[in-house]
């Protein structure tokens, strides 16, 4: 009977290849940064394998202990009510711990700025240069208020402006952000999606930053997110064997350490 805990990558899934393909490398990287850990992945939608049936196939195995991670960057509806849902008709005999979605984080900020330099800036452009943080969007006023707070955060790092954007459900669009950053006077204007794979709402960020000077990758396989991912995994295994324990609806957190919500232009 295996009782170290399975890692299980509980992703949203979609109809389009890129984002299958785009977590399944994720995952390969947080397994080659930890070789003696078990990891699998599950998708709520669209593709297989789904998290009901990589449960069933752990219990029907003999596994004890899982840990559930979802690929979230922020608590909205997915992660305070359908994982957790999901999660609470597995197998019984599981003992099963959700750890805190991935936003927000130091390691995200550096993973943007990776994508960034990718995609040509360099650490000297960060004065005169704004950014766009655009995100997928949702109608969680707390998921909102993250975003701007990590937008905030991020411009304190040296950037000449940082403004939010969302790509659904609320606003500014992106277009709309890159005109304000031109307004402002910045020299040039980048978008940093602050999503995790290809899809149609990463779709949609691609087109309102035609305006912009450089569009960054999404996050992806990005090193910094696959230690991230190993960091949640290593503080909701560290909380101690408990039978069944799944986020509920409505529960609410305050920022990661390492952010703070700061006055001032965002």
């Amino acid at each position: 009977m295996n009782k170290k805990p399975v890692l299980l990558v509980i992703a949203h899934g979609s109809r389009d290849p890129r984002h299958a393909a785009t977590v399944h490398a994720l995952v390969r990287r947080v397994r080659s940064r930890r070789p003696g850990l078990r990891v699998e992945t599950g998708f709520l939608d669209f593709n297989i394998p789904s998290v009901q049936g990589v449960l069933e196939s752990l219990a029907a195995e003999g596994v004890q202990d899982v840990v559930a991670q979802p690929l979230l960057l922020t608590r909205a509806f997915h992660a305070k009510a359908d994982i957790p849902a999901v999660l609470r008709d597995a197998p019984p005999r599981l003992r099963i711990r959700q750890a805190e979605v991935l936003g927000p984080s130091p390691l995200l900020l550096q993973a943007l700025e990776r994508r960034l330099y990718e995609a040509g800036l360099t650490p000297a452009d960060k004065s005169s240069t704004g950014v766009v943080l655009a995100s997928a969007g949702s109608t969680d006023p707390e998921a909102i208020a993250v975003i701007a707070d990590i937008a905030r955060e991020w411009w304190h790092t040296g950037w000449c402006a940082v403004r939010p954007a969302f790509a659904s459900a609320a606003l500014p669009r992106t277009e709309d952000a890159v005109r304000e950053l031109r307004a402002l006077g910045c020299k040039q204007v980048a978008v940093a999606p602050y999503v995790l794979a290809p899809g149609f709402l990463p779709d949609r960020i691609a087109r309102g930053a035609h305006n912009a000077d450089v569009l960054a990758d999404v996050l992806g396989a990005a090193p910094e997110v696959a230690a991230l991912v190993l960091s949640r995994f290593r503080a909701a295994a560290s909380r101690g064997p408990a039978r069944r324990e799944v986020h509920g609806v409505g529960v609410s957190r305050p920022l990661a350490a390492g952010f703070r919500a700061v006055p001032g232009p965002g």
